[in-house]
Order: C-alpha cells, then sequence, then structure tokens
C-alpha cells in the first residue's frame, strides 16, 4: 500500500516522540529538559544504568550513545514492537487520530470481507471458551490440568473446547443472526453430502486453540481430539480467505514482539510445546501447523530474528524433520540469516521436558544447539563407514551437491571450508585427541604434538581479529590517536563520524569520544574511564602497536595526530573499498566472466596500495622534523656525520 504524499510528513508532525518513547522508557528527569523536549533515559534496546538514551522532540529524532540506535518515531513503534513499517505507521495514525488513506475500492471491499469473517472467527472463540468452562468440558479440563496447563495458561493462550454434537457451532452461530454461508467461508462448518443435509461443525469433542495472525486476528483453529481412537489426533482448520497454514506461525504475534526484547525465537513442533514453553518463560516460541517448514515460515522466521533455533523431538522423526529443513533453508541463506537445531533427549518434546527437569534443563539444550552445517554434516555421516576411496568420493558428492544449493557464493565459500575441516578432522590418521591441529614429525620419524601457541599470541588482536585484523588495528590506532590529542577533533569530527567500526569496543568509544570530545585532554580521558571502564581505554592504549605510534608515543601533537588519522582512515576506505570489489567480482564470476572484472579488481588493488604507500610508510626513507616537515633519512645522516666532524679547537703544532 502506498502513502499520499505529505502523509508522514503530516503523522511525524502530530507525534510527540517522548509520548510514544515514554511508554517504553523511564526519563532521567534530572537530566532532562522537558519545556525543550530534551529527554534522556536509559536505553530501552540494550541493558545500561545510565541514561544514554536521547530524544530531541523538536527534530523527531532518538540517538543512544550506547548502543547507536538511531530514528524517528516510526522507526522506535518498528524496534520496540517488532512490527513492519506499515504497521509502525498505523498505530501511530490511531494514537494521532489520523485515519489511514483509503485503499481501491477493491481493495477496500476484500478488507471488508475480510474482517468480517475475522468477527464471526471471534464470536467462536468465545463460544469455544464458554462451553471448556461449562460440564461439557470437564474431560478437557482434566486433560489439560494433567498436562500442567493451569487455568491462567488457558486464559492467556484462549483455550477453549468443541463439544461432542453435530451442529452446536452452527445453531449458536446462527441464533447469533451469522449466515451459513459466512461460517462455511470462515472454515467452522463443511457442507453435507446428503441432499438437503444442513452444514455440520468442523470441529466435534476437542479442546481448540485459537490460531491468530501476526495483527492477533483470530483467522483459523487447531483442535486436540479427546477420543483415542479418533482417525485424526490434531485437526486445523481448511484452508480459507483468512487462513493459509503454510504461510501462518503459531503465536506469530507475541513471539515477534518477545524477540524485539531479546528473547531466543524457538521453534517447536506443536500447540502444547509452544504454550508450555511460554509459560516457561521462553516467550518467543512459534510453531508451524500440521505442515513441515516451507519457504514461507523460514521467510517468516527470519524477519522476527536472524538465527531462530529449530527444538525438535529427540527421536527419528524430530531428526528427519530437522533434515527437511535443511534442505529448504539452504538455497535461502543470507549473511546473518541462518538455523540452529536443538534436539530433545531422547523420546522427549519441549513439553516432556520442561515437566520433567524445569526450564534450566531446556536452556542449557538451547545453549548447545548446533549450527547448520554442523547436522548437515552429522545427516551425511552418521552411521557409515568411510572405509574406502569410493565411499568417500560418494560423501564428497554428496556434501558437495547440498553445497551447491546454496546461492549466496559467499556463505557457500565458507560452507566448503568448515566441511574441509571437518572432514580433515574424520579422516586424518594424525588428529589430536578431541579433533584438533595438525601435527609434526620429531626426530626419529616419531610423531610429536606441536608446541601450543604462547598465550599472549592466542590473546593478540590479531589472532582475535581473524580476517578483520588490519581493519581493527586502524580503528583502534584512530581512536587512541584522538584521545591522546583531543584538540584535533574539530578537525576530524565529520571523518569519525562517518567511520564504521568493525569491532564493538571500538564502536562504543568512538560513540563517547563523539559525545565528550569538546572536554579538555584530561577531562576527555576522565569522562572515558566512567563511562567505558578504566580497563577499555587501558586495554587500546597499551595495544603494542598503538603504544609504538608516534602519536600516542608523543600526545598532544597536532600535527602528527592529524596526518595519522588520515592516513589510516584512507587505508581504511582503500581497505573497505578491495573488499567490496572481490565480493562483487566474487558474484560476477559465479555468472559470465570477462576483463571488466579482472580491471575492476586491479584498479582497486592498485587504489589500495596507494594508500598503502603513504606518508608513514615513507619513515623508511624520512624522518619527521620538530615543524611536521619530511627530512631525508640519508641526508639527515651525512649532516650529523659532517656536524660531528666540525671542532672549535685549534688543530696542535
Amino acid at each position: 500500500m502506498s502513502l499520499p504524499p505529505g502523509f508522514l510528513d503530516e503523522l511525524r508532525s502530530r507525534t510527540s516522540l517522548s509520548q510514544v518513547a515514554g511508554r517504553k522508557v523511564m526519563w532521567d528527569m534530572r537530566k532532562s529538559n522537558q519545556a525543550k523536549g530534551d529527554m534522556w533515559a536509559p536505553c530501552p534496546f540494550h541493558q545500561e544504568k545510565t541514561a544514554s538514551f536521547h530524544v530531541d522532540d523538536r527534530k523527531g529524532f532518538y540517538y543512544c550513545f550506547g548502543c547507536h540506535a538511531k530514528g524517528d518515531a516510526i522507526g522506535f513503534v518498528k524496534d520496540t514492537e517488532n512490527v513492519d513499517f506499515m504497521e509502525a505507521v498505523r498505530i501511530l495514525a490511531a494514537e494521532a487520530g489520523m485515519p489511514m488513506p483509503e485503499r481501491d475500492p477493491q481493495a477496500q471491499q476484500k478488507a471488508d470481507r475480510r474482517q468480517q469473517l475475522a468477527e464471526v472467527m471471534e464470536m467462536a472463540v468465545q463460544f469455544f471458551r464458554l462451553q471448556l468452562k461449562m460440564g461439557a468440558g470437564a474431560a478437557a479440563r482434566d486433560y489439560l490440568a494433567g498436562r500442567g496447563l493451569a487455568e491462567a495458561g488457558q486464559e492467556r493462550f484462549e483455550i477453549g473446547f468443541a463439544p461432542a454434537s453435530w451442529q452446536a457451532l452452527l445453531e449458536h452461530l446462527t441464533s447469533k443472526g451469522v449466515e451459513e454461508e459466512l461460517i462455511l467461508d470462515c472454515g467452522l462448518c463443511r457442507r453435507s453430502t446428503k441432499p438437503g443435509g444442513r452444514p455440520y461443525d468442523a470441529f466435534r469433542n476437542r479442546i481448540m486453540f485459537p490460531i491468530r495472525d501476526p495483527r492477533g486476528r483470530c483467522i483459523a483453529f487447531g483442535g486436540r481430539a479427546m477420543d483415542p481412537a479418533d482417525d485424526a489426533k490434531y485437526l486445523n482448520s481448511q484452508d480459507t480467505e483468512l487462513f493459509d497454514k503454510s504461510r501462518i506461525l503459531y503465536h506469530h504475534g507475541p513471539a515477534r514482539e518477545a524477540a524485539g526484547k531479546g528473547k531466543p525465537l524457538i521453534v517447536a513442533e506443536g500447540y502444547m510445546d509452544v504454550i508450555a514453553l511460554a509459560m516457561a518463560g521462553f516467550d518467543a516460541s512459534v510453531a508451524p501447523l500440521g505442515t513441515a517448514v516451507t519457504e514461507h515460515h523460514l521467510q517468516l522466521l527470519w524477519r522476527i530474528a536472524d538465527e531462530p533455533i529449530i527444538a525438535l523431538d529427540g527421536d527419528g522423526a524430530g531428526l528427519r524433520a530437522a533434515y527437511r529443513t535443511i534442505d529448504v533453508a539452504l538455497p535461502l541463506l543470507e549473511a546473518g540469516k541462518s538455523l540452529r537445531f536443538a534436539l530433545m533427549p531422547e523420546g522427549m518434546d519441549p513439553d516432556d521436558l520442561l515437566r520433567a527437569k524445569g526450564p534450566v534443563a531446556v536452556q542449557e539444550i538451547l545453549d548447545r544447539a548446533l549450527p547448520m552445517v554442523q547436522l548437515l554434516w552429522q545427516r551425511e555421516t552418521e552411521g557409515r563407514v568411510f572405509d574406502s576411496p569410493e565411499r568417500r568420493a560418494s560423501l564428497d558428492k554428496a556434501l558437495r551437491e547440498k553445497i551447491m544449493l546454496i546461492r549466496d557464493p559467499s556463505i557457500r565459500s565458507h560452507y566448503g571450508e568448515a566441511i574441509k575441516e571437518l572432514r580433515w578432522a574424520l579422516f586424518s590418521p594424525r588428529r589430536q585427541e578431541g579433533g584438533g591441529a595438525r601435527q609434526g614429525f620429531g626426530r626419529g620419524g616419531r610423531w610429536q604434538p606441536p608446541a601450543s601457541a604462547r598465550q599472549t599470541t592466542r590473546a593478540s588482536l590479531l589472532v582475535a581479529a581473524g580476517e578483520g585484523a588490519h581493519q581493527r588495528l586502524r580503528e583502534a590506532l584512530i581512536l587512541a590517536t584522538v584521545i591522546c590529542t583531543p584538540q584535533v577533533f574539530d578537525d576530524v569530527e565529520g571523518q569519525l563520524e562517518g567511520m564504521t567500526c568493525s569491532d564493538p569496543e571500538h564502536e562504543r568509544l568512538r560513540g563517547l569520544i563523539l559525545r565528550h570530545a569538546g572536554q579538555a585532554g584530561d577531562a576527555l580521558r576522565a569522562r572515558l574511564e566512567t563511562e567505558a571502564g578504566g580497563d577499555a581505554l587501558e586495554k587500546l592504549l597499551s595495544l603494542p602497536h598503538v603504544a609504538l605510534a608516534p602519536a600516542v608515543r608523543r600526545p598532544g601533537d597536532p600535527d602528527i595526530a592529524r596526518m595519522t588519522i588520515a592516513e589510516e582512515l584512507s587505508k581504511l576506505e582503500a581497505e573497505r573499498g578491495l573488499n567490496a570489489e572481490v565480493r562483487e567480482a566474487a558474484e560476477d564470476l559465479a555468472g559470465i566472466a570477462d576483463e571488466a572484472v579482472t580491471w575492476r579488481l586491479g584498479q582497486a588493488a592498485e587504489e589500495r596500495q596507494r594508500a598503502l604507500r603513504s606518508q608513514t610508510e615513507d619513515t623508511t626513507e624520512y624522518d619527521l622534523a620538530e615543524n611536521g616537515a619530511r627530512i631525508s633519512r640519508d641526508e639527515r645522516e651525512r649532516l650529523e656525520k659532517l656536524l660531528n666532524g666540525i671542532t672549535f679547537s685549534k688543530p696542535a703544532r
């Protein structure tokens, strides 16, 4: 749906961001100036005790100096309510008393029709809930109590009961003036196959679970049979204008909101698992409706969280369901979007485990959830023997076919590397106990494990940063230079604001520097130590490559500081440009390769080399004079030798 020009501007002008945010935060009135619309509070997006979250009502924007969350009122509602853009607009428009723009007549007619069906479904919810509390629902109440679901849980999930009558719901709804056709279109009743026969209830003698869409409207039901001899233990509504089971998740709306507050998104197999998990504090729990996980389900899940956890029953069926989900997910993987798999103990589902051992046991299994590549490897290797080249080749072929399903070239490459490591750990005859690094031969041909790396080496920034080591080293030097010489901040403020830090700790320090850099050197360092912690500042300034840098060894020298920051920023930009070209070239090479790709890579690499051959690198040939000028090192050495040879004593006669 498109919005008319000016609608969003009018909505923002009528919306007070401080009032919107005030529902989620507690303002620090000592720091805030309510008259000017300048409000401060602890941030709702991360855990903190200080008031780092700032709202400027005059500009209509918020910013957190801790986690760097920022946006306007629409963005705030999107992030705190975990809804999409249009839903956030609807929420704010309703609060501001602004009617949403009308759709075209056909779309409006369709929306009115869906609203009419949803109202009938809501009447059915109330009917089933009433039946559960009456005499006919006694056995259902006993069953729910036996499953550990108290009355509070029944109310929260609006659980009801469909009596063992062929037309109880039909007669109830028609007595309220609802037309039979509407009841049939809702999927609540089915047409009789007998000539002249009336429709009959779709659900009979079943515990009823309302299924709601993300906006909270009841669109379908799931029913659990009370009769053990019933053909279907669980029965869902048939597909209707409101309901498509391949595109709907049970408990979607509440789970989305809980996930937006940091709760892990858990995908269980059925209603009772979701209810049990939610009642135990795992509020961001959902389930597909009587079908395997589909592409549509995965897209819904990834809109809620980047890495949902698939929690499956600990039996063969649960494992097979996990394997099917892998096949569906592989072609859809994107950077930052994946799945993890938590397998329950054998013969148990999440509900069983909660009743037997409590939430702690479930949390432990969630913490040990397997990444998808590991479960893929397990599927292809478990229970098989690879004692011949042919069997190993068969494994390679199967894994290669699965990896090639991944469309993203970067993820496909990383999966290949992970599979190589797992393959080496399985087939190498010389692997260490515990499946570790390669070993070497000592004197006499005896096999010896390699000496372990020193603790300081393992903890170094180069090792910890991995592929992004150079980028993080440069970020650290830039931040340390500003801290040591804060008088250059005005000259580099714009560059610092535009700099993206790959290290979260660096990003936090950058935000604090931008916030407090107007203060003198000692005062700035004191504020940074207070808010970031003395350890963080000491760790940054004691990094070997930082401590040895001229800008840090000679604090307060603005010329060296400016030159250092300019050069490090230039190198960062060149390296990021090259990395971006490499990523784009990798995607292009997946199609038809041409000379343009090679030329682009060459240009990016040349730009990077030019940046690396900058003024600081010229210190191999030049020294820096006190006035900032560069002096040839050879010429300076010759001058010093000449000066040392000059004496003012008279030669002896």
